[in-house]
């Protein structure tokens, strides 16, 4: 999409505005479904960031992550939060993670998660 969905960020402004992490959305980015619940930005990052400094080999990286200074202007982002990556019936990775999508970046989306099953 060269020029973001104007609903969509109406969407991510109110997750942000609200600091709540209870929005279920699915969007198609780079051919990728990518399906799970929003969160703001500065609730992301820190999630992010004590996954990062739980791990051994990449706890240096979490400082990157902690800069939660409130962003001007209409989100930029989507910030998943317990998200899976669809492929066929399967959800990558199982318990879900952390991914951060570029609005323009969506050329599709719905409201809700899609939940798979191998019944």
């Amino acid at each position: 999409m060269s020029k973001p969905d104007q609903l969509l960020v109406d969407v991510a402004t109110l997750v942000e505005s609200g600091q709540s992490n209870q929005m279920s959305l699915t969007v198609v980015t780079g051919g990728a479904v990518i399906t799970g619940r929003l969160a703001p930005e500065a609730v992301w990052r820190q999630r992010v960031s004590e996954v990062l400094t739980d791990s051994a080999r990449l706890g240096e990286f979490s400082a990157t992550f902690t800069d939660t200074t409130r962003r001007e202007g209409p989100p930029t982002h989507l910030h998943f939060h317990v998200a899976r990556i669809l492929q066929g019936t399967v959800g990558i990775p199982e318990t879900g993670g952390m991914y951060r999508v570029s609005i323009p970046d969506v050329s599709a989306w719905t409201v809700g998660d899609f939940s798979y099953s191998d019944h």
